[in-house]
């Protein structure tokens, strides 16, 4: 089984502008011992920075993982945008066809997409801005299209929201549209589990990896495995509730108290789960996962 030495999450942030209080990092170690936070700039993440980190500074033989969607729905229509000739063929052209269209967006926006006159087709949108390919007849579910992983999410007893829906507090197809543009410029830089082969451990450099992450998939099987949890919540908006569920996940307590804010609860929890699911096996062989789902849709890391 593969093993790292590392393990970083990633809560990341599709919203407007530079700079996120919505981004937060955190790092758990393989040794042991309770994750922690990496210290953001001091008004906060911006994408950018998240992708040079990524990119330039990433300690050898760690995995990542990032909350957010790697890919959009394809199986149930056969394409990502039927009937538009530019749908690409798998994800990793869909990141460069999404980068294209955005690249005069700064801070890795994705607004351009958005409003492209044939991508916005298939989006809901804030202001009651629904295209008219948001439901399609091969895919006609009232709350829109969904990916196989997260088919298997929802066997695990979570409510995704399609990424094609950018409406509502738990929407991350903003996040999955930006989180393109950062994985299509760490192209030949970190590799994408399922899309590409888990990489070798090296002693001194490289080794590392990414995958899609789902905090409320983390947080949720962290409760179940607490005897003490209450419910299966998955916003975590103390340190006493973040170390209750940390326990769960036979982690160690962050030494902290009082308040915390969700996105920095979200990574660190997420970071501890990281480093117990890896260690899976089952985790890297979804049942339902084929080929041409992992090139297409990629999978969320942990969705059986």
């Amino acid at each position: 089984m593969r093993r790292f030495d590392h393990f970083l999450a990633i809560d990341w942030s599709g919203a407007k502008g530079e700079r996120h209080r919505g981004i937060a990092l955190a790092i758990a170690e393989a040794d042991g011992g309770p994750p922690v936070l990496v210290d953001p700039p001091p008004r906060g993440w911006s994408r950018t920075e998240v992708l040079e980190l990524l990119r330039d500074e990433l300690p050898a033989n760690t995995l990542v993982g990032a909350d957010l969607g790697i890919s959009l729905p394809f199986m149930d229509a056969g394409a990502f945008f039927p009937g538009w000739d530019r749908s690409p063929r798998n994800a990793k052209a869909l990141w460069q066809l999404v980068e294209e269209i955005c690249e005069g967006d700064p801070h890795l926006g994705a607004g351009s997409f958005l409003a492209h006159p044939e991508a916005a087709r298939y989006f809901r949108q804030d202001g009651g801005r629904e295209g008219d390919l948001f439901h399609l007849p091969q895919a006609p579910s009232r709350e829109g299209r969904f990916r196989e992983a997260e088919i298997g999410q929802r066997r695990q007893n979570c409510r995704p929201v399609s990424n094609f829906n950018l409406v509502g507090a738990a929407q991350v197809g903003k996040s999955t549209l930006t989180g393109m543009r950062m994985l299509h410029r760490l192209e030949k830089h970190l590799p994408v589990w399922p899309l590409d082969p888990v990489p070798e451990r090296r002693l001194k450099e490289g080794g590392s990896l990414l995958v899609e992450i789902y905090t409320a998939l983390a947080a949720r099987e962290a409760a179940e495995a607490s005897a003490s949890a209450r419910g299966t919540r998955t916003k975590l908006l103390t340190y006493a509730d973040l170390n209750t569920a940390l326990a769960g996940l036979g982690c160690p307590p962050v030494d902290a108290s009082g308040e915390v804010d969700d996105h920095s609860s979200d990574a660190l929890l997420t970071a501890a789960w990281l480093r117990k699911a890896s260690a899976e096996p089952e985790r890297w062989e979804p049942r339902c996962m084929t080929a041409k789902i992992a090139w297409t849709e990629g999978w969320t890391f942990g969705a059986l």
